[in-house]
């Protein structure tokens, strides 16, 4: 892989194509005229042979193996878990980077966990793989971090509103049919999800741990302290699925040594990259995920003071999960990869143990 050869464009793979984050990583690769030679698209059996449209050409989804990844520079990954790990060491062996937007090793230590609005500097560090973080950390990740560059957060509690589009494309038919379902009085199905999701919330339905905390809620910890570097934050979530098709919504409350004057906080927030300060106070008019779908940025508003902590801040944010929350910060890191020249190849088997 010389420099000539980069010059010309990237080859890229996109594994995972078909799904709801595959389908928009192609369209923001070229939505965003990221520098492709060849693009390469992957998927499991079932889905191989299905068509897909890019740069005005229809291109074939192939069924993944690991001769697919020969004359790979760069692999976008968004097939799940199981696939990553079935794969990451053949891709890192062909000589390809992975970013990585599965959970399979975002707490690796030697796998670089970024986003690029708050440690791109840890991109640098890479050895074949680099991980996307889970979407509502990013999503939460984008306001707060800002603010605690100004003044370090001492403790940080946030909900989540997380919409059906996290589960999947399936997910989100699912909802459509179960509100079908309900109002024409039929038994809703509940395929995607252990319960209704049309008409209903519960929490996150991830595994639970001893604590009680399920699975999303220790990623928004265990990942937040490592992008920030932060390894002692206190931070708790709560992490609950709403009847929202597509872009999750937070309540987080913030705590600092000191108070944080809301005015400065605004100023802040309106003055970071990726964010939108959303406030109209008069029509109690704030983010919402229907308006915020299908945008790049994190749309944050409602940033208040809290009136049972002279040190507190509560604010509302609303994000495109399957955006910024996954495929555009995927993205995101490639392109920081051709920017500062680390799509150099790796001469170590693997970056983790798979």
């Amino acid at each position: 892989m010389e420099g000539k050869h980069l010059s010309e464009g990237i080859r890229v793979a996109v594994l995972g194509a078909t799904g709801a984050v595959g389908k928009e990583l192609i369209q923001l690769l070229e939505e965003r005229a990221f520098p492709i030679s060849h693009l390469k698209l992957l998927a499991s059996a079932r889905s191989a042979g299905e068509t897909v449209s890019f740069r005005g050409e229809s291109l074939t989804v192939e069924q993944v193996s690991a001769e697919a990844f020969r004359d790979v520079d760069l692999v976008l990954a968004s097939a799940g878990g199981s696939a990553s790990k079935a794969w990451a060491q053949t891709i890192v062996e062909s000589g390809a980077v992975l970013v990585d937007n599965s959970s399979a090793f975002r707490m690796a230590e030697n796998v670089p966990l970024v986003v690029p609005e708050i440690n791109p500097q840890a991109a640098a560090q890479h050895q074949g793989i680099l991980a996307n973080p889970n979407c509502t950390t990013i999503l939460m990740g984008l306001a707060v971090f800002p603010l605690h560059q100004y003044r370090p957060i001492q403790r940080l509690l946030v909900a989540t509103y997380q919409s059906a589009s996290g589960a999947g494309a399936k997910a989100m038919e699912e909802v459509k049919a179960q509100a079908r379902a309900i109002l024409n009085d039929e038994t809703p199905p509940t395929e995607a999800f252990p319960y209704p999701l049309a008409f209903n919330v519960f929490p996150h339905n991830s595994p639970l741990n001893e604590q009680g905390y399920c699975q999303e809620e220790m990623k928004m910890v265990k990942e937040t302290r490592k992008i920030f570097a932060s390894p002692e934050l206190r931070i708790s979530a709560t992490c609950v699925r709403v009847p929202v098709l597509r872009a999750h919504s937070e309540a987080i409350n913030l705590e600092f040594a000191e108070p944080f004057p809301v005015g400065k906080a605004k100023e802040i927030l309106s003055q970071s990259p990726g964010l939108t300060l959303q406030e109209d106070w008069e029509n109690n008019y704030f983010p919402m995920p229907n308006e915020t779908t299908g945008k790049d940025d994190v749309f944050v508003g409602r940033i208040r003071q809290d009136i049972s902590h002279p040190c507190g801040l509560e604010l509302w944010l609303s994000g495109d999960q399957i955006r910024k929350g996954a495929a555009l910060n995927a993205v995101q890191i490639a392109e920081l990869l051709v920017k500062d020249n680390l799509l150099t190849p790796t001469t170590q088997s693997s970056a983790v143990s798979v």
